[in-house]
């Protein structure tokens, strides 16, 4: 599946069926582009006594991670489509319990409570300064507003940050944003497991618009137009300091259905 350039294989395991080993080799095996499957990233679908099903997640260097907004909105959409729950459905993540609806198709996710948006966060890195706003929406992120975005370096700037001793020993994702008006930001962002600048990032964008909101820069919801050209929607609801039910919206697609054969992990 593809959420808006993040693209992810999904495994319905809810069988508990899969025997490949260790599953941070098998992701890392899969993930790989032009060698195997290849993929941003690996879920497995898996049942749930508490709500409607769980998910693992891994990145694609094999790392779990505890959240993604994009695979999150995936997940939605494939679990109404094969029926693994209704309209409005409730799964497990390290994150916590994610709730998600589908209306007319499209996926709309209600992340877990941020924490509070840090301002203004400085760093040196090979002698130059970034500002950054860092914020937690599932998982870390740092936002810098950047002045030129379309020329901007974000992989090797991306990397440097993301790897940078103040935010070891996880790391960090790292978003480079641009402020359109009140109701739409441009957003580039270098993701932490897949070691490289992506086509989107769900809870960048989250992270991206939460950080502007609390410079008093974007109203909700906002729109944040991401690399691949697509649009996500984030609604959130300011408390004081804080921000609360916040929701990602946005197009996915499911582009095929396959029987994976032993050699794509061997």
């Amino acid at each position: 599946m593809s959420g808006s350039g993040n693209d992810f294989i999904i495994i319905d395991n809810r069988d508990l069926s899969l025997n490949v080993g260790d599953l941070s080799s098998f992701a890392r095996r899969i993930c790989q582009r032009k060698i195997s499957a290849g993929a941003d990233g690996l879920v497995l679908i898996e049942p749930s006594a508490r709500v409607d099903f769980k998910w693992r997640f891994y990145n694609s260097d094999g790392s779990p991670a505890q959240m993604c907004g994009n695979a999150a909105r995936c997940v939605a959409l494939l679990a109404h489509f094969k029926g693994i729950a209704g309209r409005k459905m409730f799964f497990e993540t390290m994150a916590g319990i994610i709730h998600a609806e589908i209306e007319n198709d499209v996926p709309k996710v209600k992340l877990t409570d941020p924490s509070v948006v840090s301002v203004d966060q400085k760093i040196v890195v090979d002698g130059r300064e970034f500002a950054l706003d860092v914020v937690d929406t599932g998982v870390p992120h740092a936002v810098n507003f950047a002045d030129d975005l379309e020329l901007f370096d974000v992989f090797n700037w991306g990397r440097k940050i993301r790897h940078h001793e103040r935010f070891q020993p996880k790391g960090t994702n790292v978003n480079f944003v641009a402020v359109i008006d009140r109701r739409t930001l441009k957003v580039r962002t270098y993701e932490r497991g897949v070691e490289d600048e992506t086509l989107a990032c769900g809870t960048g964008a989250v992270a991206a618009v939460l950080a502007a909101a609390q410079r008093k820069l974007v109203d909700s919801p906002a729109d944040a137009l991401v690399q691949s050209g697509e649009t996500l929607r984030i609604y959130f609801t300011r408390q004081k300091e804080s921000f609360r039910e916040i929701y990602l919206e946005g197009r996915v697609k499911i582009v095929y259905q396959g029987y994976l054969f032993e050699e794509a992990y061997k």
